[in-house]
């Protein structure tokens, strides 16, 4: 779905300001068949998945690519990376598909963290990147979460120096699911990208509600020295079949593909060119999305638990008492959440998930913290 449409929708449908009342959520309701989990007894609530996909349609896709599998995946590549170019509205030149974003992530650490550059960065956030830069002798510099749990930018841009060769800003971000001003974020990016490159980290970009708020990519596309990146993992519910991408500028774009090792693979391909058309299913996990918070964060006010309202697939919520401990406690009770985001360690990350597994985890919520 264009950014141009999603807004539209996200008019049309209500998800936008203020969080939209169910009632009129049931309304758009699309009939998409019920599955089961792979295993019944527990609830999976601990890696931001999207238990919906991948859709009917995409499994069909599937099924009839599987002749195609024994051919090396080059000639199905280019048309992803045609669809994935309009669909952002830039050349071919610009993107670089990846095995899940986590590739690109660290393609990006590697080009930029290699022999020793520096790396600027909110605390806690997405580690794939800064871990991997790390092992090759990068300098991360972590720089604390502001009182709202969003990435401090003043502070952030008082590290850049000299060295400084990428920054990384995962908007919203993982594990708090906070989004930065739109206006700020702007500025920032517009202020400090001819010191470093600025990586932004779009994997939740869809489950935004704010209809005008802009992709990185528009930054992209005026010529500035922007990385994004996008997964087909959340949403399009494909994260089993490793397939997300970048866009930046053509050169930066090149260095970046030298780095890739793992690629993806035919199927996951095809499965991701069938996800860009399944505008449906995409309407479908969203709205599913947003009904599971909505659950959430009643069974978190039931119970007087302090947390924040997310532009994510999960919601980050306080404990009160040291996440470990509630992450055994939980699973003895069938439900996985999300690991520890030190130094937020009496907080938890609980991921959405179908709406039978949001009443599991309110009755474990109760007994584990109630």
């Amino acid at each position: 779905m264009k950014n141009i449409d999603r807004r539209h929708w996200l008019k049309t449908v209500g998800l936008t300001g203020s969080f939209a009342l169910l009632g009129g959520l049931e309304s758009m309701a699309l009939d998409f068949p019920l599955r089961s989990n792979s295993a019944d007894s527990m609830a999976f609530l601990n890696a931001n998945e999207n238990p919906y996909g991948p859709s009917e349609r995409v499994r069909k896709i599937l099924t009839n690519s599987f002749d195609e599998a024994c051919r090396y995946p080059f000639r199905s590549l280019s048309g992803l990376v045609e669809m994935i170019a309009l669909k952002e509205g830039v050349t071919k030149d610009h993107v670089v598909v990846t095995g899940g974003s986590t590739e690109g992530l660290k393609a990006a650490g590697l080009v930029y963290g290699l022999g020793g550059g520096e790396i600027i960065s909110a605390d806690p956030t997405f580690q794939a990147m800064l871990r991997y830069a790390e092992t090759f002798k990068a300098k991360v510099h972590r720089v604390p979460l502001n009182e709202n749990m969003e990435h401090d930018l003043p502070a952030m841009a008082d590290k850049i120096n000299k060295n400084t060769r990428l920054i990384f800003i995962c908007n919203p971000n993982n594990p708090t699911g906070t989004l930065l001003n739109k206006s700020s974020l702007l500025d920032f990016c517009k202020s400090h990208d001819k010191n470093a490159v600025i990586f932004s980290d779009e994997a939740y970009y869809d489950f935004i509600t704010e209809p005008e708020y802009p992709s990185m990519v528009e930054l992209v596309k005026e010529g500035r020295n922007i990385i994004v990146s996008k997964t087909f993992s959340k949403v399009y519910g494909l994260a089993g079949l490793r397939v997300g991408y970048l866009i930046a500028q053509p050169e930066i774009a090149r260095n970046l593909k030298s780095a890739v090792m793992a690629n993806t693979n035919i199927l996951a391909i095809e499965a991701a060119k069938e996800a860009l058309r399944d505008d449906e299913f995409y309407k479908y996990s969203i709205m599913q999305n947003f009904k599971a918070k909505s659950l959430i964060y009643q069974h978190l006010d039931d119970l007087g638990l302090q947390y924040i309202k997310s532009h994510t697939n999960f919601v980050f919520f306080e404990t009160g008492r040291p996440i470990k401990g509630v992450i055994d406690d939980m699973k003895k009770h069938n439900v996985l959440i999300g690991r520890p985001f030190p130094p937020l360690n009496e907080w938890a990350r609980i991921s959405t998930g179908r709406l039978a597994d949001m009443d599991v985890f309110g009755k474990a919520l109760k007994h584990v913290l109630g």
